[in-house]
């Protein structure tokens, strides 16, 4: 049985990561969030110990580790929180297995690789879409059917005004849209075909963002919203504020459900010493990074919703 820490468990994702522990027959023994509103914890691990401060929280990990063991330390808290309890995690001798995002800059994740020779620990992340069967089963048929493929990327998930005034909308602390919506979605399509090699971002605003990548074997045009005006009416009508669609060569790859045991499988995974490392997750952390830096603009074709900008 593993031992088991998390950050960020009052989260909207951190019951996952409690179910994904439990459903794999391990414990958590401590759990840490400023908020306080975690009774779900309950659910799964009534008997951990919860923390306010992260002060206490990384004390009490060193005295249990001390005597106890602590083997992974989950972390499920903001993107720009990320590196720091990584660091932390590798410190008190666990591994570290963070929610994407794993970091915002590609050079944190140089240091960490540093950190990790040092330490002899290692870091993990969680793409489950890795990990999806319609997906898994895609890349195999893309493996065997060769040829480039033409790729059209649009997600549109509706935030009120609290999204912009939280953490969420200040770049610095989420790395802006691309990165804090869309990082596993740039990562899916890294991994189904291949590294970027021309990247244009068209637009780049609080609500918006959009651009053209080639993969090594696809085309993509991308587009990213919170702004829920750009779901389809019909959509709209039925009160959906969420449209997602990605099509490869105009067929659409539908992939909404089996989403449930996702994070699990990535546990069974990692502790098996299989799961997502470091240079997993490299090209989309290049990639997100380079969408917020690089001018915009470019010849190449333009996703039809940024004609509605």
């Amino acid at each position: 049985m593993k031992r088991f820490a998390l950050t960020g468990a009052a989260g909207y994702i951190a019951p996952r990561h409690m179910k994904a522990i439990k459903d794999t027959g391990n414990e958590l023994i401590a759990a840490l969030d400023p908020f306080e509103s975690v009774g779900i914890i309950d659910s799964y691990f009534p008997k951990a110990e919860f923390f306010t401060e992260p002060e206490a929280f990384e004390a009490y990990l060193e005295e249990a580790h001390a005597v106890e063991g602590l083997d992974y330390v989950s972390i499920a808290t903001p993107n720009y929180l990320h590196y720091p309890q990584i660091r932390m995690s590798l410190r008190l001798g666990a591994d570290a297995l963070c929610e994407k995002p794993l970091v915002l800059g590609e050079d944190e994740l140089d240091r960490l690789a540093t950190l990790e020779a040092e330490t002899g620990r290692r870091v993990w992340t969680v793409l489950q879409l890795r990990v999806h069967p319609a997906l898994v089963e895609l890349k195999r048929k893309l493996e065997n059917g060769g040829g480039r493929k033409q790729v059209s990327l649009t997600y549109v998930t509706g935030r009120g005004k609290w999204y912009l005034k939280s953490w969420k909308g200040d770049v610095k602390k989420s790395g802006g849209l691309a990165t804090n919506i869309g990082v596993h979605f740039f990562d899916m399509l890294t991994w189904l075909f291949g590294d970027v090699q021309l990247l244009e971002v068209h637009a780049r605003q609080d609500r918006v963002v959009a651009g053209y990548m080639e993969l090594e074997r696809a085309g993509v045009s991308w587009f990213l919203s919170i702004d829920d005006s750009f779901v389809p009416a019909e959509l709209r009508a039925k009160g959906q504020r969420t449209y997602r669609s990605i099509t490869v060569d105009g067929k659409e790859i539908e992939f909404s459900g089996g989403f449930t045991d996702l994070h699990t499988e990535v546990y069974r995974r990692t502790i098996a010493g299989n799961g997502f490392g470091l240079e997993d997750t490299r090209q989309a952390i290049r990639t997100t990074e380079q969408i917020r830096n690089i001018e915009l603009g470019g010849s190449a074709p333009r996703h039809p919703f940024v004609e509605k900008l």
